[in-house]
């Protein structure tokens, strides 16, 4: 009776009468591990170009990326909602993200090892002009970690401020380069398809996360609680792993088949993949306050393995 009271309190609130829903559990089904995972629909969605088995494993390892990546938003969203932010829960929240670019930047090996070069070299064709530089989850994650300012092209930033449309600044991210000529502003299919499809959502979701970004949300928070070391080595962790290890990770895998034959060739989708891909061209940083000059400097040209802060004594 006291499970049933408080079903009722619950039902009430929201103008609903809880003996109906008590009479629905009669005619319901239990529930079973493949309907609340949605197994076969899960399964159902790698569809083969080619005939070339070792595509099975980049479909798959790319839609496992995909599904981490929703986990990463997720995760995000639960720091930019967060009206009573504690750096206790921010620093668990970016341990979590962290933990999953972490996974993400040891798993290329499954792809890097686990595919013939020579199957690759044959079902990429077939992919063109798509890319995974058109994955927009990633983007969206980018957009949620930062200020705008800190994505943008290194070469146009002093031509950027808060007063920049959105739109303006959008045509000068940092991974606009990828498939964009600056002299004529011709865009390449790469390019062209992808803003295509998901420029009025990048619009969107750029303006919701302007003042919600994890870098904002961190330096909204009082003074005191900026200097949490725990917080911090948090912050810092998240920004080396997603800006340096994953992207280096990345491109060593692309490394291994592009430069695989005699001569190397382009990505899939045309890009100038290891100019738009190594940190160390755009300086892609999340929290640049929290990081010296030197370590700026040197940004994905060194190990930077010891990336934590020790606090003073």
């Amino acid at each position: 009776m006291e499970i049933y009271e408080q079903l009722k309190e619950k039902y009430s609130a929201i103008g609903q009468d809880v003996d109906v829903h008590l009479k629905g559990l009669l005619h319901s089904k239990p529930i079973t591990y493949w309907d609340y995972i949605q197994t076969d629909a899960l399964l159902g969605l790698q569809t083969q170009r080619t005939n070339q088995p070792d595509e099975m494993v980049f479909i798959m390892y790319h839609q496992i990326n995909e599904l981490l990546f929703k986990m990463i938003l997720w995760e995000i969203e639960q720091i930019a909602d967060n009206e009573e932010l504690t750096p206790d829960f921010f620093a668990e929240r970016l341990d979590r993200i962290s933990r999953y670019f972490d996974m993400l930047s040891s798993s290329f090996t499954i792809m890097g090892d686990g595919m013939e070069v020579e199957q690759y070299m044959k079902f990429r064709d077939t992919l063109t002009p798509a890319s995974g530089f058109q994955s927009a989850q990633y983007r969206m994650i980018e957009f949620a970690s930062t200020e705008l300012i800190n994505l943008i092209d290194i070469r146009f930033r002093e031509t950027i401020d808060r007063d920049t449309p959105f739109s303006h600044a959008f045509e000068h991210l940092y991974w606009q380069a990828a498939g964009k000529n600056y002299k004529t502003g011709e865009k390449s299919a790469l390019l062209f398809n992808f803003e295509n499809r998901y420029m009025e959502d990048f619009i969107t979701f750029m303006k919701k996360y302007n003042t919600l970004n994890l870098w904002t949300k961190f330096k909204s928070l009082p003074e005191a609680t900026q200097q949490d070391t725990k917080l911090i080595n948090a912050m810092r962790h998240y920004d080396h792993t997603v800006n340096v290890l994953w992207v280096m990770a990345h491109l060593n895998a692309a490394k291994k088949y592009l430069n695989s034959g005699k001569e190397s060739v382009e990505a899939t989708g045309g890009s100038e993949w290891q100019k738009y891909m190594h940190p160390k061209y755009q300086k892609r940083i999340f929290f640049p306050e929290l990081w010296s000059e030197d370590e700026i400097e040197n940004w994905g040209i060194t190990n930077l393995e010891k990336h934590e802060i020790v606090e003073a004594v």
